[in-house]
């Protein structure tokens, strides 16, 4: 019975270590894509809910000056909870539900508000909303997917650490703040309304 030579062993061995330096590199590629899923399905829920609340208030939440939503009922001692003015607070990502704040036995939109599958880490969703449009960003970490959006990233807009790359609207333009389209808006209106003069 003959036994492998050094050079044999090495070769093996050298083989082993490139193959598990590849399946660790495609590991790693599988994280990353399984995590920018998630954003997207948090993104898309989000949404979701949020036309649901507009089609039962008229008009989306508010957003925070930190890019959450403004809609959660404060916490409050027993005390305070005969109080009938409720100032809303901004939902804390993946803590808190978006649902009627008045009505707490009304189904909430959203159970638990997705948060960043990097939220430990200082990855945040941003929501910009003015009541009656909304904007939710999230940031990517792979620029090879499908709805990484460089537009969205000249905007300079912050997810946390990085910078924004994908998200949904109500229809406006993610690579535009909710008050230009606005504007683009009422500037085409105007010239609607004008009569061509000759």
């Amino acid at each position: 019975m003959k036994f492998f030579t050094k050079e044999e062993i090495l070769v093996v061995f050298g083989i082993l270590v490139i193959i598990v330096l590849i399946s660790l590199q495609n590991f790693k590629i599988s994280l990353r894509r399984a995590r920018d899923a998630q954003r997207k399905d948090g993104v898309g829920t989000i949404a979701n809910g949020l036309a649901r609340y507009r089609d039962d208030f008229a008009r989306f939440p508010l957003s925070s000056s930190d890019g959450k939503i403004l809609a959660c009922r404060p916490k409050v001692s027993d005390d305070e909870k005969e109080k009938k003015i409720v100032v809303f607070e901004p939902c804390e990502w993946g803590e808190d539900s978006l649902r009627d704040a008045l009505d707490l036995s009304y189904p909430a939109y959203i159970e638990t508000i997705p948060s960043d599958p990097n939220y430990e880490s200082g990855s945040y969703y941003l929501y910009l909303s003015n009541g009656s449009r909304f904007q939710i960003y999230a940031a990517l970490e792979g620029d090879d997917e499908d709805e990484y959006d460089p537009n969205i990233v000249q905007r300079g807009l912050k997810c946390g650490e990085k910078l924004c790359d994908f998200g949904r609207s109500s229809g406006v333009p993610l690579d535009k703040s909710i008050e230009e389209y606005e504007n683009e808006l009422m500037i085409e209106n105007s010239k609607s309304q004008i009569p061509n003069a000759k």
